[in-house]
C-alpha cells in the first residue's frame, strides 16, 4: 500500500501533536484518582500545569527522540536502535523529571557500557508503548519494518512480552488508521489486536474491549472492569487497553476521547499521550480544540519543533539519503528541566492539601 503524501503529512502531524497535547493535559493530575480529579478540577479538561499552560513530559520527549533517530537511520532497525540509545543516554543526563524506573535502569546500563541489545530490563511498563505511535505512522505501508523497528525500540529499555505487545498494538492501530484514511472499522481493529499475541492475559484484554464496546460502557466503566477504580497503573496492559478503548469509544471526537481517558486517573499523562496519538492520527490536528493546542507551551521542544520534525519525516520518504535530525537549541534542556522540576515540586506540595 502506498500512502498519499498529503495524507501521511496529516497523519504524522496528528500523531506528534496529539501525543504532546494528551501528555500535557494529563500531566498535572498524574497519580490522582478519578474521584479526586473531579473534586480538584470540576470543570472541563484544560491545560493546568503552569498558569493555564501545558508542558510536555517524557512521553512526548521519547516520541521526538524516536522520530529524530528515524531521520538519521530510516532503513535499518539495528542502527536506529543504536542512535536511539545515544539519545536516551544524553536525555537521561539532562535531569528529566519523573523518568520511569525501568527506563532509568536501562539508561544507567547504557552508560555503564551495556550494548543496546542488552540494556533493557525485565519490565511490563508502558515506556515502549508511549513512543511507538510514530513508528506506526512512518511505516504504515511496510509491516515488516514496522515490527522490526517497534521491537528494536521496545527492547532497548523493556524486555517483556507485555511491553512489546502493547507497543506493537499502538503502532499497528496507527498503521491501520493511516491505511484506512480515517477511523477503521472496530472489528478490524479488534481482529488485528487479537493477532498480536496468543498470551491469555492479552486475549482477555481484547475480550474486555469487545464486550465493553458492545455495551457502550464509558471509559471509566471499562477501566473499572480491569480493576482500575483508583486509576490506571503504569502497567502496559492497563495503559494501552484504556487508551485504545477511549479512542474506539469516541472515534470521531478528540476532546471526548482524551477527556474519557484522562479522567480515569492514575498514569494520566501516558494514557493521554497514547490516546492523543490514536485520536490525532484518525482525526487530524483540526479536530484538536484550539484552547488545548494554543496553550501547549514548552521550549526548546516546542510546537514549532514538533511541526518541523513531522514535516521532515514526510520529506524523508522521497529522499535517497537520510535527512538527519532537526536541530534545535539543546543547551536549553537542563535549565528547562530544572524549571519543569520546580513546577512538579510545587504540584507535589499542593497535593497534600484538600480536596482529597
Amino acid at each position: 500500500m502506498n500512502v498519499d503524501e498529503g495524507h501521511l503529512r496529516k497523519s504524522i502531524a496528528g500523531v506528534l501533536l496529539g501525543t504532546a497535547v494528551g501528555d500535557a493535559l494529563g500531566l498535572p493530575m498524574e497519580n490522582f484518582s478519578s474521584e479526586r480529579i473531579k473534586r480538584r478540577w470540576p470543570g472541563p479538561l484544560r491545560m493546568r500545569f503552569f498558569f493555564g499552560r501545558g508542558m510536555i513530559s517524557d512521553d512526548t520527549e521519547h516520541t521526538l527522540m524516536v522520530a529524530q533517530a528515524l531521520l538519521s537511520h530510516p532503513a535499518d532497525s539495528a542502527t536506529f536502535q543504536r542512535a536511539l540509545a545515544w539519545k536516551l543516554r544524553w536525555w537521561f543526563l539532562g535531569l528529566p523529571a519523573g523518568v520511569g524506573l525501568a527506563t532509568a535502569r536501562a539508561c544507567l546500563k547504557l552508560w555503564l557500557g551495556f550494548s543496546p541489545e542488552r540494556a533493557g530490563v525485565k519490565s511490563g511498563g508502558a515506556g515502549p508503548a508511549m513512543r511507538s505511535a510514530i513508528l506506526g505512522a512512518c511505516f504504515a505501508d511496510d509491516p515488516t519494518k514496522r515490527r522490526e523497528f517497534v521491537s528494536a525500540c521496545s527492547r532497548l529499555t523493556h524486555q517483556s512480552w507485555q511491553a512489546e505487545t502493547a507497543a506493537l498494538a499502538v503502532a499497528e492501530a496507527v498503521a491501520l488508521t493511516v491505511s484506512s484514511a480515517g477511523n477503521p472499522e472496530i472489528e478490524k481493529v479488534l481482529s488485528m489486536l487479537r493477532s498480536l499475541s496468543p498470551e491469555a492475559e492479552w486475549q482477555a484484554r481484547i475480550s474486555d474491549l469487545q464486550s465493553s464496546l458492545a455495551a457502550k460502557d464509558s471509559v471509566r466503566d471499562f477501566a473499572s472492569k480491569l480493576g482500575l477504580q483508583r486509576g490506571v497503573t503504569g502497567y502496559s496492559l492497563h495503559v494501552v487497553p484504556v487508551a485504545l478503548y477511549a479512542w474506539l469509544r469516541h472515534p470521531d471526537d478528540f476532546r471526548a476521547a482524551l477527556t474519557g481517558a484522562i479522567e480515569c486517573g492514575g498514569d494520566t499523562d501516558t494514557v493521554g499521550a497514547i490516546c492523543g496519538a490514536l485520536s490525532g492520527v484518525a482525526n487530524g490536528i483540526n479536530s484538536m480544540p484550539e484552547e488545548w493546542t494554543n496553550r501547549l507551551w514548552d521550549w526548546p521542544r516546542s510546537r514549532v519543533l514538533i511541526e518541523r520534525v513531522g514535516n521532515r519525516l514526510v520529506e524523508q520518504r522521497n529522499s535517497a539519503v537520510p535527512l538527519g535530525p532537526v536541530r534545535y537549541f539543546w543547551p536549553a534542556i537542563i535549565p528547562r528541566n530544572l524549571f519543569f522540576l520546580a513546577i512538579v515540586l510545587a504540584h507535589g506540595f499542593r497535593r497534600v492539601a484538600p480536596p482529597y
